[in-house]
C-alpha cells in the first residue's frame, strides 16, 4: 500500500522504535543513504512509465556510528553496495529479481573489520547482495547537511567509484500532486525520508556497466539501529 511521506516516515519510525524497545543487548547504529535510477517518491503514472525501463541500478551505503557486528567493533566505519538487477528494483510484478552486486568496503578497516562489514551489509540487504561479483576497498565518507537526515541534504563518496548527492524534497518536486513513497528503502531503517537525487553514479568495472544518473526523486536518507549479532 502506498504511503504519503509524513505517514511513511512516522510509521517506519514507530515500528522501529517498537522493535528496538523489545530487544536487549548490544546494537549497531548509524546513518544510511541510497539512490536508484528510478523515482522512489512518485505517482502511479510516472512509476508505471518507468517500470522495466529504468530502475535496475542502485547505490546504497551505511555509515556506522557505533556498535559491533558478530563481536567486531565497526564504530566509525562504512560500507557501500552497488547493484544491477534484471528488473526494476522493488517491482511487485517481479518478486524474483536476480542481482549482481559490488561491495565497496571502508579502506581504513582492518582484515577482521572488512569481513564483518561485508557480513553486516549482506544481512541488512538480503538477496540484493547475495551474488557479490567484486569487492573493492576505498575511503568512504557520508556527510549530512546540518548533521541530520531531516535536512534531506547528504553526500556519499566511495573513493572515485561511487557517489550520491541529495537535497530535500521541495514543492516543485510534486509534479502530479499525488506523489507517495512508491518503493520502500532497500534495508530496514529506524527513520527514513525520501530525498531528491542530484547525483547517483558508479564508475567501477565490477558490473560491466557504469552510470551517472541525476535529478530524480530517487533517493532516501535515514538512520538505522539493529541488534548486533
Amino acid at each position: 500500500m502506498l504511503k504519503a511521506v509524513a505517514t511513511a516516515a512516522a510509521c517506519l519510525a514507530a515500528a522501529s522504535f517498537s522493535f528496538a524497545a523489545g530487544t536487549t543487548g548490544k546494537s549497531i547504529n548509524g546513518n544510511y543513504i541510497e539512490a536508484r535510477t528510478a523515482d522512489v517518491y512518485t505517482g502511479p503514472c510516472f512509476a508505471n512509465g518507468e517500470a522495466e525501463q529504468v530502475g535496475r541500478e542502485a547505490v546504497f551505503g551505511w555509515q556506522i556510528s557505533k556498535g559491533e557486528w558478530r563481536g567486531v567493533n565497526l564504530s566509525g566505519l562504512s560500507v557501500v553496495g552497488v547493484v544491477r538487477t534484471e528488473h526494476t528494483i522493488g517491482l511487485t510484478s517481479e518478486p524474483v529479481n536476480p542481482a549482481k552486486a559490488v561491495l565497496i568496503v571502508d579502506q581504513k578497516a582492518n582484515a577482521e573489520q572488512r569481513l564483518a562489514l561485508m557480513s553486516f551489509a549482506k544481512e541488512m540487504s538480503g538477496d540484493l547482495l547475495k551474488d557479490v561479483v567484486k569487492v573493492d576497498y576505498s575511503p568512504i565518507q557520508l556527510t549530512l547537511d546540518n548533521g541530520s537526515i531531516h535536512s534531506g541534504g547528504a553526500k556519499l563518496t566511495a573513493g572515485s567509484l561511487a557517489e550520491i548527492r541529495t537535497r530535500a524534497m521541495s514543492a516543485a518536486d510534486h509534479v502530479c500532486g499525488n506523489e507517495d513513497i512508491w518503493y520502500e528503502p532497500l534495508t530496514k531503517l529506524d527513520h527514513v525520508m525520501p530525498a531528491y537525487t542530484l547525483e547517483n553514479s558508479y564508475t567501477g568495472d565490477g558490473l560491466g556497466e557504469t552510470w551517472h544518473n541525476r535529478l530524480k526523486r530517487s533517493g532516501f536518507v535515514g538512520t538505522f539501529q539493529v541488534p548486533a549479532e
